[in-house]
């Protein structure tokens, strides 16, 4: 058996996983769940997977939860509270797996702790790799973690990489990167509509079924520019070597072109967890409940450049990986800042690129080489993001 800490077990990642679990049942067992706001549902799923432990946010959640537990049939399961608890449970002996699907700069510690213990690390907090790409592949590759991405694009890349790869390294012979974005839900929607978007026509993506804040990344194809700077680091490959294709069908989930003219391709449902299965069993495979891909119903797959007219927070995280240092870092705090300012009706859709282009402007950058100048350039960051939502207001 082996032990998997899920960080983010309420959201839709962690859902996932413990769908996957629950299939390979005799493969693994859960030494810790954790939550931040769906107390009800990290609640079910102590019951259900009766982990040793389970961390919320603060020690006032933690009590009532304790008692909650206390009167249940997981009973025996230890409540935590705060950060330090995330990684605590993150290097505990008994957890071979960890599992980081804690969204935004917030999951940064716990994956790094993670890594620092030699864990097996599956991430799906892109964020990490973002704000602190080098520092992370770093401390991967000195302590003998093993990082392997659960995002549906950079797990497709992985699956595409030559024999024996290992993240971090440049992969020999290949040419070229290709991300593939499903293009969300404006793709072909006119200027005049977006200035009228909803929080509710942002969050309807059209192929996938994700929480608010990734859903409007992918509105805005913040999401895909995320993950042009996360490939970078994860694969270590120049900016000039990453495109990305706009694929609406969502089947090609990414490609690896070669220096011999092949391109490698990883095809599938659109189903976290594909990837999530994947990862969890490498370099072996097991069952994930994902259908089969059946090439009957699907049998016109497009490709289109994406416009930087229409989709410029793409155009921004190219910029910020081009700049480099804390650049990525300052290019991620203010678009959680503005997302969230969108999703509380604060500024509109389309106030978005232009706060994060602002807070871009505004900057100093530094080297980003310890955790300490990372975290400072986040929150000066959000600090400049603030006054920009209160002069959109």
């Amino acid at each position: 058996m082996k032990g998997l800490c899920l960080l983010g077990s309420s959201g839709s990642i962690g859902k996932s996983t413990l769908d996957v679990v629950r299939l390979n049942k005799e493969t693994y067992s859960i030494v810790a769940l954790t939550a931040n706001k769906n107390i009800q549902c990290l609640l079910e799923q102590c019951i259900e997977f009766k982990p040793a432990y389970a961390v919320v946010p603060d020690n006032a959640l933690a009590d009532i939860f304790r008692k909650n537990i206390e009167s249940s049939e997981a009973s025996d399961t230890v409540v935590l509270s705060g950060i330090e608890s995330l990684e605590f449970i993150s290097q505990l002996d008994e957890v071979d797996i960890v599992v980081a699907a804690i969204v935004g700069a917030a999951g940064l510690l716990s994956t790094l702790v993670a890594a620092k213990a030699g864990k097996k690390l599956l991430l799906a907090n892109k964020e990490s790799l973002v704000i602190s790409g080098d520092l992370l592949m770093s401390v991967v590759k000195e302590n003998g973690a093993t990082l392997l991405p659960l995002d549906s694009e950079h797990n497709a890349l992985f699956q595409c990489m030559p024999d024996a790869y290992i993240a971090g390294q440049r992969p020999k012979g290949v040419r070229k990167l290709i991300l593939t974005a499903s293009g969300g839900p404006f793709l072909n929607t006119s200027s005049q509509q977006l200035e009228s978007v909803t929080v509710e026509q942002a969050c309807a993506h059209p192929n996938w079924s994700m929480g608010q804040k990734i859903s409007v990344d992918s509105a805005t194809m913040m999401n895909k520019g995320l993950e042009v700077i996360e490939a970078s680091f994860l694969f270590d490959m120049p900016i000039e070597q990453i495109d990305v294709l706009v694929h609406p069908q969502s089947i090609i989930h990414s490609m690896v072109d070669y220096l011999d003219g092949s391109v490698i391709a990883q095809l599938g449902n659109p189903d976290m967890r594909t990837p999530i299965a994947h990862a969890l069993a490498w370099p072996e495979r097991h069952l994930s409940g994902v259908s089969a891909l059946d090439f009957r119903k699907h049998q016109q797959l497009t490709f289109e450049p994406p416009s930087y007219e229409r989709f410029p927070c793409l155009r921004l995280a190219y910029e910020a990986l081009e700049l480099k240092g804390s650049a990525p870092a300052v290019l991620n705090a203010a678009n959680e800042v503005a997302v969230d300012a969108f999703l509380t009706k604060k500024i509109r859709f389309i106030d978005i690129p232009k706060l994060i282009e602002k807070v871009l402007e505004n900057s100093m950058f530094n080297r980003a080489e310890s955790i300490a100048s990372i975290l400072e350039a986040d929150k000066e960051a959000r600090a400049l993001a603030g006054l920009q939502v209160e002069r959109l207001q």
